[in-house]
């Protein structure tokens, strides 16, 4: 008979939006009148803009024409759009050759099919609060788990302890869930770690497109020493709102190598046995994101998200809690007020003010007392949920 991965077992119940969804139900059954406001959702709201959408169109009309027709595509992605993306990371000044680049159908694909390079006796560190896939991915594969606490003390930004080793480092900078970013020189220690310790880093970078301030890289590979110790993993969801077209990106410089071995090869390898890659339409789409109107569209988008952050720091500032976010992130991760639990204060913004966040203790032991925010929503509800949060905290 066969075994079946033993590790599921040990998995903890997925309830935290399940949980929230139940709560957020039941208050909407006994107060049907009420507008509630999302400020917990984590997907974007706005659509598509037209530079994307005109090139999906196009792409859809070549796939009925004979001439133009495309079939299956590399594995490791176009090479139209592998050299877009290497370009817009040569215009930062990160080197990088086209075949670095391998495009996926999203971070959070990558960041479970990534542990395959590495051996399931590995462990992982991971610093709380988490995102959790982290923890689950971590947890299915078999690998040691260590956990590195993150607090209001450090910023939630840790450094590095010889206390708290693994074979693997999760790095999520700007963070989700709390929004902090890791500055240059910050960044660095953790590379200059991995290097000392033949540790790799899997830095996800989903976040990048919202940082505004020179001093925190858009890119570990913008650190010295950090393409012999990192692979970086990023997402078009939430800079170009494809969290329903779904496609990523993974770079895995040339030069990273353990025990001998190529892990740049051994993904060329891996996607090549695994996938048969990501559509051709989807991927037309994607390359429109890189183009000069692609981007100006893109940092529109993200302007209005930006808007909505500016205006609940506001908000925070004047209620006078603490939070840590915002500016270079779209989240807020805002420290429950008068010592309630994450949960307590769910409960009290849900039932004074209608307002929907998330739980910070969902995020690991570290998020207990903290509640994070999103400012993923539309800017109406964002001002009205100002308005209520300055009644209610102020």
């Amino acid at each position: 008979m066969i075994t079946p991965n033993r590790h599921y077992a040990e998995l903890k119940d997925s309830y935290l939006f399940t949980h929230i969804a139940e709560r957020v139900a039941a208050y909407q059954a006994a107060h049907p009148e009420a507008h509630l406001l999302r400020l917990g959702i984590g997907d974007v709201t706005l659509p598509l803009c037209d530079a994307v959408i005109a090139a999906l169109h196009q792409a859809v009309d070549d796939q009925a024409s004979p001439e133009r027709f495309q079939g299956y595509l590399p594995e490791c992605g176009a090479p139209f759009l592998r050299a877009a993306i290497a370009e817009h990371y040569r215009s930062r000044d990160v080197t990088l050759t086209d075949d670095e680049v391998f495009v996926s159908s999203g971070a959070s694909d990558e960041l479970g099919d990534i542990l395959d390079l590495f051996d399931p006796c590995s462990s992982a560190l991971v610093i709380e609060p988490a995102y959790p896939a982290y923890v689950d991915a971590s947890i299915i594969a078999g690998r040691r788990i260590v956990h590195l606490p993150a607090s209001r003390e450090d910023g939630f930004l840790p450094k590095p302890s010889n206390e708290a080793q693994a074979d693997l480092i999760y790095l999520c900078s700007p963070n989700n869930p709390t929004g902090a970013a890791f500055n240059r020189s910050q960044l660095q220690q953790w590379v200059d770690f991995a290097n000392a310790h033949g540790s790799i880093i899997l830095f996800d970078a989903a976040y990048e497109a919202f940082i505004e301030d020179s001093a925190f890289p858009h890119s570990i590979m913008e650190l010295p020493g950090a393409r012999t110790c990192a692979i970086e993993i990023c997402s078009l969801s939430k800079t170009a709102g494809f969290t329903g077209t779904r496609l990523g990106y993974t770079v895995i410089p040339q030069s990273l190598v353990r025990a001998g071995m190529s892990l740049h090869d051994m993904w060329v390898r891996n996607r090549t046995t695994k996938t048969n890659g990501v559509s051709y339409v989807i991927q037309r789409g994607a390359s429109a994101v890189f183009t000069p109107e692609g981007q100006q569209q893109v940092r529109e988008n993200l302007a209005y998200y930006k808007g909505n952050a500016q205006l609940l720091m506001r908000t925070l500032d004047q209620t006078g809690t603490w939070y840590c976010g915002g500016r270079n992130a779209p989240y807020l991760w805002v420290q429950c007020p008068d010592g309630m639990g994450s949960w307590e204060f769910f409960d009290l913004l849900l039932g004074e003010a209608q307002i929907v966040g998330t739980p910070g203790a969902g995020f690991g032991a570290c998020g207990e007392g903290y509640l994070r925010f999103s400012t993923f929503g539309s800017h109406a509800d964002t001002e009205e949920a100002a308005r209520r949060l300055l009644a209610l905290l102020g």
